[in-house]
């Protein structure tokens, strides 16, 4: 050693060399490669060089911008080179450091840190404890299988053999536990979805009785609705033709075929005007909407012009026309005309019979029974069918003719009013 640092020279020699040191605690253990801070005792620095300032923790050395747990970065403008400072002049005779004071490893340099890489997703399931649920939620589902019969039953076999008893298989043609059906099972699907012979007959009886319950409102709404529509269209014909004929003077007056039209019936209170005609049969005369005579096809009554008798008349209360529907509403002394190619009959309303038997015939008799006259007249019988939409029972009304009255001398009082 030399002799200017005997003494009190190796404290100056600890002192400098610490003094060199950028970190006490940074000096390189025993047999490890010396840190980048680290100075020989011999390297005498002529001038410290200048530290860059400190960066913020979440920006790296490199200028990169990073956020707390790895996401994307950001490139910093490159670092401006630095200029290394000149190496200090070798001191002579440099101090041996102490082996007692080993300093530790320094730590990574910021600029040699690897640069971070993007961090993969983690999968949820690997970040807690997983429980039961868990686990079966975790579980990968089972494959349907849609092959052959092999392919099912090596499904079957991995789902842990036959379904079980109680669960019902579904309406894709699978098993409750999302597999396959077997041949088997599937045939017993198929059956089980067939309808049984009970269902198959309750069925049938309901279709038939949708089917009558149709065909029933078909026809009665054919009887109260159609049916007077056709009506009326075929006795306002035949009423028409009728007055075409007696202007012209194509019909005479005597007897007159089945279904052929005579006369003209007015009754001023119930709005009723219907052409008569002889014959009381139901296609040929009432269903079309007329007022049949009683004529020598059934029983024969007088004609109007006849000097005693009974003329006698039949109409339907309800459907085809319905012309003598409201005859129960006439009182004694209300007119009812009739009217033919020469002359009009006027009647006066005198009774009615409210009911009575359709096998009564004496009501038409030229002294009808029943109606309160006890001689000989010119007498008018009404006959209808009761109570309304049967035809039980049959309702009479009677009159007695108060007027006679060419066709030349104009309209009657009872149809002017």
């Amino acid at each position: 050693m030399r002799p200017e640092r005997e003494g009190g020279g190796e404290a100056a020699e600890l002192a400098d060399a610490v003094r060199r040191l950028d970190d006490p605690l940074s000096d390189p253990l025993p047999g490890q490669h010396p840190s980048p801070w680290f100075r020989a005792a011999q390297e005498e620095p002529q001038a410290e060089p200048q530290r860059p300032e400190p960066e913020p923790e979440w920006y790296d050395p490199d200028g990169y911008a990073t956020d707390w747990y790895g996401g994307a970065q950001r490139p910093a403008t490159p670092a401006v080179p630095q200029t290394p400072a000149p190496a200090p002049a070798p001191d002579p005779a440099p101090a041996p450091i102490p082996a007692q004071a080993p300093a530790p490893a320094p730590a990574a340099s910021p600029a040699s840190a690897p640069e971070p890489a993007f961090l993969p997703v983690q999968d949820d399931e690997t970040v807690a404890l997983r429980t039961a649920d868990t686990r079966r939620a975790a579980a990968p589902e089972r494959p349907v299988v849609t092959g052959g019969r092999a392919e099912r039953r090596k499904a079957a076999k991995r789902g842990g053999g036959r379904r079980r008893a109680g669960a019902p298989p579904a309406e894709d043609g699978t098993a409750a536990d999302d597999r396959p059906l077997s041949r088997v099972e599937a045939r017993r699907a198929a059956k089980a979805a067939k309808p049984g012979a009970g269902v198959i007959a309750s069925r049938a009886i309901g279709e038939v009785f949708i089917t009558f319950g149709v065909l029933m409102l078909l026809f009665v709404t054919y009887q109260l609705w159609w049916s007077n529509i056709r009506a009326h269209n075929l006795a306002g014909s035949a009423r028409d033709h009728l007055e075409d004929d007696w202007a012209n003077g194509k019909r005479k007056p005597g007897s007159f075929e089945p279904g052929q039209g005579f006369a003209i019936l007015y009754i001023p209170k119930l709005d009723v005007v219907v052409p008569i005609a002889e014959g009381i049969s139901k296609t040929k005369v009432l269903d079309k909407g007329m007022v049949g005579h009683y004529g020598k096809d059934s029983i024969p009554t007088a004609m109007p012009d006849a000097k005693t008798g009974n003329f006698a008349l039949a109409g339907h209360r309800n459907t085809h026309g319905e012309p003598f529907r409201y005859i129960n509403r006439l009182e004694p002394g209300d007119p009812i005309v009739v009217e033919t190619q020469d002359k009009y009959y006027v009647y006066k309303m005198s009774s009615r019979l409210n009911q009575t038997s359709p096998s009564n015939t004496a009501v038409i008799n030229p002294v009808p029974v029943g109606s309160g006259f006890t001689k000989a007249g010119r007498y008018i019988t009404l006959t209808t069918c009761t109570p309304e939409f049967t035809s039980t029972y049959r309702m009479i009304v009677w009159g007695k003719m108060v007027e006679e009255r060419p066709r030349s001398k104009g309209k009657p009082d009872a149809l002017v009013e």
